[in-house]
């Protein structure tokens, strides 16, 4: 921002001036006036229309400049600090948080890029200021009567507008600002992002001055500076005096921690709003973030920074996340930092794998006993898993000529529900024959809405028009396979529920036709390749070998033991030397 000179408003249209009663015409002196109280400003807070907004850009004042566009129509005052001087700015948001203005930062107009202008909310005044000086747009748009400056800034402004620079004496900060600062305790070594998540912890109803470590000693306390002595006349002008403005209802802001995000965070909580610091960009990912969200319940989220994304993608995920509803293993996210095991089979044909052998109380106890035997070699989180056939490949055609058994959605809610207690995943089996994918989805959606079940397909069982099982091994067009990814990703998007796994179940390259066209884009899905082949281990090895040649870029893998078949089965730590390593392992 250019630097210029400020003029300042003299100090008789901030102060009261004493002034003689006039005499009546008989002499007598008249009643002196009573005085006239200073007028008292507060800020016009808004929210974005949008039920969720981000504030784009990645320079610090572009996003101090959207973040207060974002929730302020209006500021009588505002606070102004050097976007180079991150000290400078962690006092200065406890300045503006104390009296609810917005925080923007001073940067010279040749270090901002044109191109990274604010984009949340713009006014009809911000979208004709300079793309190049947000600032001073910022400050146009809201109409300040003063600026505070802290740190070394001159920011252009009016002729009308008083600029004020805060004192570095604390005392005086306080007096300046009418309020008791109270300090909080040094951190000697606060760690990565620590004055961001200090920020968003400003209560604007309790001020707190944020305060670099001292030096030399952390019991030295902030350095002051001298009071002004006998017949010294401290010059600094009043601020304005203002209220807070009634916080908006249903507010939240999403921040990465960044460091460029901090001016941002500062204005949210002058306006009142919660601040929540996420791990991710994605807010499914962690645990944490999820509950965070969920007793937040917003109806209005804005979230800091280009890295969250598009509005439309964010709005979804924050609307899964307020949920709470969360994955076996914690968060929203399949396979992020977490792994798989399962056993797999039918429950009414113990002959068709291991799930079928035992009841439900002890298929998740032996599943368990599986997880945790892999638990041992990773630090990630190992959740059991049951693979459930619920439509079985048939030897005759049947009443719908399908050759495909499909059984009773009935027969598999206890499973699933039992399964959702004891904290396990489900993946739903599809052995098609004669019909597509899609339609016998659709058939089991009633178990799909339940947030711990997923989806398998198996083209080893998707016949041609012609063809009959066993006589040939079946395989799938790519594009039947995207329109199921499009359907399951659009009902779990719907229903904001966690992401669900796309199994994919493959030992030749030919029964996926056009794999390398598959859609791997959903980010309600985590996509699956499931080498299925059995024998020996050299045989095996090669099939994974072969599966991962012109693999589409975004899948994870997945490894099945046949308990019977394999020559000789692996253990689980000799699976888990397999490269890359599989994050879902399956016994059949």
């Amino acid at each position: 921002m250019a630097r210029v000179g400020t003029a300042v408003v003299g100090a008789c249209a901030l102060l009261a001036v004493a002034c003689t009663a006039p005499a009546t015409p008989d002499g007598t002196a008249s009643p002196t006036p009573t005085p006239t109280p200073p007028p008292v400003y507060t800020a016009e807070l808004r929210l974005p229309e949008e039920a969720t907004t981000v504030v784009g850009g990645t320079a610090p004042a572009t996003l101090a400049a959207g973040m207060s566009t974002a929730l302020y129509e209006s500021a009588p005052v505002a606070v102004v600090a050097p976007a180079d001087d991150v000290a400078a700015q962690v006092r200065a948001a406890s300045v503006a948080v104390a009296l609810g203005a917005p925080l923007l930062l001073d940067t010279p107009a040749a270090e901002v890029p044109a191109t990274d202008a604010p984009t949340a909310t713009p006014t009809p005044a911000a979208a004709d200021a300079p793309a190049d000086d947000p600032t001073t747009a910022e400050l146009d748009r809201l109409g300040v009567l003063a600026v505070l400056t802290v740190g070394d800034v001159m920011p252009e402004v009016g002729d009308d507008v008083v600029v004020v620079t805060a004192p570095e004496d604390d005392r005086a900060l306080a007096e300046l600002l009418r309020v008791e600062l109270a300090a909080p305790p040094f951190e000697a070594s606060p760690p990565p992002g620590a004055d961001v998540s200090a920020v968003a912890a400003l209560d604007r109803d309790a001020p707190t001055l944020l305060t670099p470590p001292p030096s030399p000693s952390p019991s030295s306390g902030p350095e002051r500076t001298a009071d002004a002595g006998p017949g010294e006349e401290d010059t600094t002008p009043e601020l304005p005096r203002t209220e807070l403005a009634e916080a908006p209802d249903g507010a939240l802001v999403l921040t990465t921690g960044a460091q460029a995000e901090l001016a941002a965070v500062a204005t949210a909580r002058a306006a009142g709003v919660e601040v929540v610091t996420v791990t991710s960009a994605d807010p499914r990912v962690d645990s944490a973030d999820v509950q965070a969200i969920a007793a937040a319940s917003p109806s209005s989220t804005i979230a800091i920074g280009d890295t969250f994304g598009a509005a439309e993608t964010l709005d979804w995920k924050v609307a899964t996340a307020a949920t709470g509803v969360e994955l076996p293993g914690g968060g929203q996210l399949a396979f992020t930092n977490r792994r798989m095991v399962a056993m797999y089979g039918c429950p009414t044909f113990p002959a068709l794998g291991i799930l079928g052998e035992q009841d439900i109380p002890s298929s998740i106890s032996r599943v368990r006993g599986l997880a945790n035997e892999y638990q041992a070699l990773t630090p990630e989180r190992v959740v059991p898993a049951f693979e459930i056939i619920v439509t079985i490949a048939s030897a005759g055609a049947g009443e719908d000529g399908n050759y495909s058994n499909e059984l009773p959605v009935e027969t598999f809610v206890p499973w699933v529900e039992a399964a959702l207690e004891a904290g396990v995943y489900v993946v739903l089996d599809l052995q098609p024959g004669r019909t597509d994918f899609v339609t016998q989805a659709k058939l089991y959606e009633q178990l799909l809405l339940y947030p711990n079940v997923g989806l398998a397909l198996d083209p080893e069982w998707r016949l041609a028009p012609d063809q009959v099982h066993l006589r040939q091994i079946g395989s799938v067009h790519v594009d039947e396979v995207n329109a199921v990814a499009d359907y399951l990703a659009e009902l779990t998007r719907t229903h904001h529920l966690p992401q669900k796994v796309l199994v994919l179940h493959q030992f030749m390259q030919r029964m996926i036709q056009g794999r390398e066209n598959l859609d791997t884009s959903h980010p309600e899905l985590a996509v699956l390749i499931h080498a299925d082949g059995q024998g020996s281990q050299g045989g095996k090895n090669g099939t994974w070998q072969n599966l991962h040649q012109g693999a589409p870029a975004g899948v994870v893998w997945g490894w099945k033991n046949f308990i019977d078949e394999d020559v000789p089965m692996l253990t689980p730590a000799q699976t888990y030397q397999v490269q890359p390593v599989p994050h879902f392992v399956s016994y059949q």
